[in-house]
């Protein structure tokens, strides 16, 4: 659907809103493959599948690389479930393929089955004191073994970009404050300070609105408390 013929009065607006003024907004710049990788993740937090195709395009043109968009799909699945994920990985392919990508892509491993819970408990961005956490419970040692010995563990993004990947897809699902201000502060540890994120969240607004938005930045004034 043509959306400039059936939409115009709206198109015009939302491009100027999303594509120059919230782009162009004096302080709140990103550089482009990382404001990319932020909306990519909004999108698929949020479940924008449409503007997600759209976007995935534009930032494959931006810098952002076939491996980090990979990356970014399959660390989803932690925050955001494999129901929900599965979908965009498909739309990732598609896109990947039409444009001459061969897949699989390099392999970005970095543990195995027997080294996985030893490494992502020693993956280090809450803090000392989380190092023994894994052991309190099968919940906490699936986090310690499957999201982070699985995926932060890996090639293709490092911490930081883990991190602020992480913030954006519970900031785009919303319902998850205890966990958005405990990812914030887990970015700010990592050197994503306070400023950083509040220009990922302006950048993201156009796609996830005011609510989650203005969520999004009371956890990281939150966080930044601690």
């Amino acid at each position: 659907m043509d959306y400039y013929e059936t939409d115009p009065e709206f198109m015009e607006r939302m491009e100027y809103f999303t594509r120059e003024e919230v782009v162009n907004e004096p302080g709140q710049e990103l550089p482009g493959d990382v404001r990319y990788l932020a909306i990519l993740s909004t999108l698929l937090g949020c479940q924008g599948m449409e503007v997600y195709k759209e976007m995935l395009s534009e930032a494959l043109e931006q810098g952002v690389t076939p491996v980090m968009v990979k990356e970014m799909v399959y660390q989803a699945v932690d925050y955001l479930g494999l129901g929900r994920v599965m979908p965009f990985l498909a739309v990732t392919n598609e896109v990947l393929t039409a444009r001459g990508i061969r897949l699989p892509l390099e392999s970005q491993a970095a543990t195995t089955l027997e080294d996985r819970l030893e490494k992502g408990a020693q993956t280090q961005i809450f803090g000392e004191h989380m190092r023994e956490a894994w052991k309190v419970g099968h919940i906490n040692r699936w986090l310690a073994a499957n999201c982070f010995g699985d995926y932060y563990t890996r090639g293709g993004l490092d911490l930081k970009q883990r991190e602020l990947i992480t913030f954006c897809f519970l900031a785009a699902q919303g319902g998850c404050e205890p966990q958005l201000t405990a990812h914030a502060k887990g970015n700010m540890n990592l050197g994503n300070d306070k400023g950083f994120l509040i220009r990922a969240v302006s950048q993201c607004l156009p796609y996830i609105g005011y609510p989650r938005s203005l969520n999004a930045i009371a956890c990281i004034n939150k966080a930044a408390e601690r």
